[in-house]
């Protein structure tokens, strides 16, 4: 089999699966966030650390036992794009809440049915691309120039072999993401009740294995590293990418973030046909439209200045202890959690002394809003 096609295949089947796992588990960061802050229930949140641990343990274990190099990733390699991080991860964890989830929550969304969704992909392609290759490229260059340095090691993993003298990959750096792995496990499963609700469980180790899939996929099959890079999953710039190829085609199969995206939208539909859940959604209202479209544009700018989203960044890029995932992780973090502030109250800046909300001023996008699954 060609190389091309062995690598278009494995991202169509590692995106059904993902499609279809949180489709029916109702995986969701922006949700688990949701669910913390409002709520206090830490499930949803545990079953992404869960997700992050078993990626971080499979590819550091894949870096051990393998040729599988993760300084050959994007998320190794070139200087630490701080600015973008920073900036970049709080568009898009602002914007994540606005749109009623991320890139890949959307994507999983449309595949279910949702006109909402559709748009929003279509809005975050759009400004993906013209961030990093359109009109705003320019501003991008710039940003990158001001708000990069070279801190010698781009990863934890190469700051501990290069502190020690060892080669870069060495078995230090990956014996401590390991171990990393294992306090997340301990977190995880330190509440009993987690245990007892297997969707989350089940999407936590699904998601992180098919993370793991994909760094395979794109680095050991014959050829892949060649006709695609070494990659693992990722939503922001592939939407992008799938949206020129749906406009211009590309002379033949498409490549592994084309075929991901594809993957997601037929597992996400398949999974919510044979669940009954499949249904057409559109617009409340006016501004449920401004809503969610503002919300698009800041994530697919936002996404393409922090080199990722709440997969690319927050489950591959986690998985090779990257200084700039990590920034951008926790960026996301906090630029949704004051988006759900912001829904909650109206107010971008918390309220000063003597202007509490009351519960009948609360914003009707925030009156309309529920999580995207159970919570206890």
């Amino acid at each position: 089999m060609e190389p091309h096609v062995a690598l278009a295949l494995a991202g169509l089947l590692i995106g059904t699966l993902f499609g279809a796992t949180v489709q029916r588990t109702h995986y969701c960061l922006m949700g688990a966030l949701a669910d913390l802050s409002l709520f206090g229930s830490r499930r949803r949140l545990r079953s992404w650390l869960l997700a992050v641990a078993v990626a971080l343990a499979g590819t550091q274990l894949l870096a051990l036992l393998s040729p599988f190099d993760p300084g050959r990733s994007f998320y190794l390699r070139g200087d630490l794009f701080w600015l973008g991080a920073v900036l970049g991860g709080s568009m898009f964890g602002f914007g994540m809440v606005l749109a009623g989830g991320c890139v890949s929550r959307n994507l999983v969304r449309a595949g279910a049915g949702s006109l909402k969704a559709w748009l929003v992909l279509l809005l975050v392609a759009i400004s993906a691309y013209a961030t990093v290759a359109g009109l705003a490229a320019p501003l991008y260059r710039l940003l990158r120039r001001l708000g990069s340095f070279d801190p010698g090691y781009a990863g934890l993993g190469q700051l501990v072999d290069g502190l020690l003298g060892l080669p870069a990959g060495s078995f230090p750096g990956g014996l401590l993401g390991l171990l990393l792995a294992v306090a997340l496990f301990a977190w995880v499963f330190a509440d009993p009740g987690f245990r007892r609700h297997s969707p989350e469980l089940s999407a936590g180790v699904l998601l992180g294995a098919l993370v793991v899939a994909g760094w395979w996929a794109t680095s050991l099959l014959p050829g892949a590293a060649a006709a695609w890079g070494t990659t693992s999953l990722t939503y922001v710039l592939p939407t992008a990418q799938s949206l020129l190829y749906l406009l211009v085609g590309g002379g033949g199969l498409p490549g592994f973030g084309v075929m991901l995206v594809i993957g997601t939208l037929i597992g996400a539909f398949l999974a919510a046909y044979r669940g009954g859940q499949f249904r057409i959604e559109g617009f409340a209202d006016r501004a449920d439209l401004r809503r969610h479209g503002l919300g698009a544009v800041l994530m697919g700018s936002g996404g393409a200045l922090a080199g990722g989203c709440t997969v690319g960044q927050g489950l591959s890029g986690l998985s090779t202890m990257s200084f700039e995932s990590a920034l951008a992780v926790a960026a996301i973090l906090f630029g949704g959690l004051r988006g759900l502030r912001y829904l909650e109250t109206g107010r971008l800046l918390a309220a000063g002394p003597g202007r509490e909300d009351r519960g009948g001023d609360r914003p009707v996008a925030m009156r309309s809003f529920q999580p995207t699954g159970p919570v206890s």
